[in-house]
C-alpha cells in the first residue's frame, strides 16, 4: 500500500518511484514491502489541509510513538495521493483503516485521541481472547487497569466455546477478553460449571456493588454483548473521553473533580464512593451516574455548562446531561455527607431545575416586524402551541443570510404570521433542533 511508517522518510519512497514508474506499479510494489514487513497497522488518510486532519496528526503521531515496537501507525495525503485513495473509497477526512497482513482489514472506530488509539490499537494485538492454563494466569489477566471478561468452559470442542471466541473477535476493540478450559480456575469464585465471569477493575472495588458478575445464560454473541453491556461500568463508572459516548446513551449525572487512577486511587475514589453512597438511594429511576477528571473536559464544561476552571476549587462540580441534550448544574457546594447532591437529585426527579442553556440575553425591547429570539427564549416564542411562527435560523456572517434580510423584514411587515430570527453566535440551539448555512466561498 502507498503508505510507510514513520520509521521511513514520509514521502521519500513514494515520491522517488512515482517519478519513474507507473502509480500502479508503485502501489503494488510497497504492498508488498508493507504486508512483507509489518502485518498489521492503522493508516491515516488525510489532506493536508483539513481542519480535522490537523487536529488529529498531533494525537496520532503521540499515539505512534507510544506503539513503536508493537504497532506501526502510518499515514498518506491524499492531496498528493489521490488515486491511492481513491482506490479504498476514501470520501471524506481524516479516514482512518487498519491494515492486517498487507490488506484493508477493517475501518478504524475507535478513539481520536492519543490516549485512546493507544488502547485501541493495542487490542488489536495478540489473540482476540486470551488462553489462561493455571489461577495465577488468572489473578494476573484481571488485576488490570480496564474490566475483564473470562470465559470458563469443560473443554476445548464445546460450541459455547466457540460462540465465546466469535464474540471477542467482534468485540475485542472495546473489551478484554480471555478464556480457559479448566473449571477448577473459577473454583475461588465460587464457580463449578461453564460460565463468563465478569471482573470489573481493581481500582474501582468498592462495598456498594460486587466486582464480578457472572453470566449464566444460554450463550450468544448478542446475549453476551447485552450482558457485557449491562453489567460492565456498575454503579458509578470512571467517564474517559474515550468511553464517554457509550454512557452517554442514557441520562447520566457526572461528578467532575482531580481525578487520577494512575497516581492516586485511593483519593479518587473518596469522592466516587460519596457519590455511589447517594447513587444507590436513587436506583431505579433512570439516571446513571459517573466520575470523570475534570482537566479532561473542561473546555466541554465551560461550552456545555458555563463552568470555569475555578468551579468547584477542590470540591466536584456535578452535572447531568440528558441523552435528549437537556444540561443541569448543580449550583450548591458539594457537601462531604452528600446532602447537597441529594437535594439536586430531589430537584431533578420533582422537575423544580432549571436548565442549562448558552444563551444571549433575552431583549428588553423586541417591537420590530421581525422579533429577535435567543437561545433562553426559544421554547417560549417558537414552540407555543397558540402561534404560527416563521422562523430564519442564521449566521451574521453569512452573505446569503444579509441578502435575504430587507426582504425578510419586508415580509414580516405585510402578513399575518409571527416572524423570528435566531443567530448562532455564542448560544446553544435547543435540542431536536437544527440548521445548516451553506455559504459559496465563491
Amino acid at each position: 500500500f502507498f503508505v510507510f511508517p514513520p520509521c521511513f522518510l514520509p514521502g521519500l519512497i513514494p515520491s522517488l518511484f512515482s517519478s519513474l514508474f507507473p502509480s500502479f506499479l508503485v502501489s503494488l510494489f510497497v504492498s508488498l514491502l508493507v504486508s512483507f514487513l509489518f502485518p498489521s497497522f492503522p493508516v491515516s488518510l488525510l489532506v493536508s489541509l483539513c481542519g480535522h486532519c490537523k487536529k488529529l496528526a498531533p494525537e496520532f503521531d503521540r499515539a505512534a510513538t507510544r506503539l513503536k515496537g508493537n504497532v506501526r501507525l502510518a499515514k498518506v495525503d491524499c492531496t498528493t495521493h489521490s488515486e491511492t485513495c481513491g482506490r479504498f473509497g476514501v470520501s471524506g477526512y481524516p479516514t482512518l483503516k487498519i491494515f492486517r497482513y498487507g490488506r484493508d482489514s477493517a475501518p478504524y472506530d475507535g478513539p481520536r485521541t492519543a490516549e485512546g488509539i493507544y488502547q485501541y490499537m493495542k487490542k488489536q494485538t495478540g489473540p482476540d481472547s486470551v488462553l489462561l492454563r493455571t489461577k495465577e494466569d488468572l489473578q494476573a489477566f484481571v488485576n488490570n487497569y480496564d474490566a475483564s471478561i473470562v470465559g470458563v468452559f469443560s473443554g476445548a470442542d464445546g460450541s459455547r466455546l466457540a460462540e465465546f471466541l466469535n464474540a471477542a473477535g467482534l468485540l475485542r476493540e472495546q473489551f478484554r477478553f480471555a478464556h480457559s478450559t479448566d473449571l477448577q480456575l473459577a473454583e475461588d469464585h465460587g464457580i463449578h460449571s461453564e460460565c463468563v465471569l465478569l471482573f470489573r477493575p481493581p481500582r474501582l472495588s468498592n462495598t456498594f456493588e460486587d466486582s464480578l458478575v457472572v453470566f449464566k445464560d444460554y450463550l450468544t454473541i448478542g446475549s453476551l454483548r447485552r450482558f457485557i453491556r449491562d453489567h460492565i461500568y456498575g454503579l458509578c463508572p470512571h467517564m474517559t473521553l474515550e468511553n464517554r459516548d457509550r454512557l452517554r446513551v442514557r441520562d447520566l449525572l457526572t461528578a467532575y473533580y482531580d481525578l487520577d487512577y494512575h497516581h492516586n486511587v485511593r483519593g479518587s475514589n473518596y469522592w466516587r464512593n460519596r457519590v455511589m453512597k447517594v447513587a444507590s438511594k436513587y436506583g431505579g429511576r433512570g439516571l446513571t451516574y459517573s466520575v470523570a477528571n475534570k482537566k479532561d473536559f473542561l473546555s466541554e464544561l465551560e461550552d456545555d455548562f458555563g463552568l470555569g476552571t475555578s468551579d468547584g476549587g477542590e470540591l466536584p462540580f456535578v452535572t447531568i446531561r440528558t441523552r435528549l441534550g437537556h444540561k443541569y448544574t448543580m449550583r450548591e457546594e458539594f457537601t462531604r455527607d452528600g446532602q447537597s447532591l441529594e437535594r439536586f437529585l430531589d430537584d431533578y426527579f420533582a422537575g423544580r431545575l432549571k436548565r442549562y442553556v448558552k444563551s444571549e440575553p433575552v431583549p428588553e425591547r423586541n417591537t420590530a416586524d421581525v422579533k429577535m429570539v435567543v437561545a433562553e427564549s426559544f421554547d417560549d416564542v417558537v414552540n407555543d402551541p397558540d402561534k404560527d411562527v416563521l422562523i430564519q435560523f442564521y449566521s451574521p456572517s453569512c452573505p446569503h443570510c444579509k441578502k435575504l434580510e430587507p426582504v425578510y423584514r419586508e415580509l414580516a411587515h405585510t402578513v399575518t404570521p409571527l416572524f423570528f430570527n435566531f443567530t448562532s453566535a455564542a448560544v446553544t440551539l435547543p435540542p431536536s433542533h437544527y440548521f445548516y448555512c451553506m455559504c459559496d466561498p465563491k
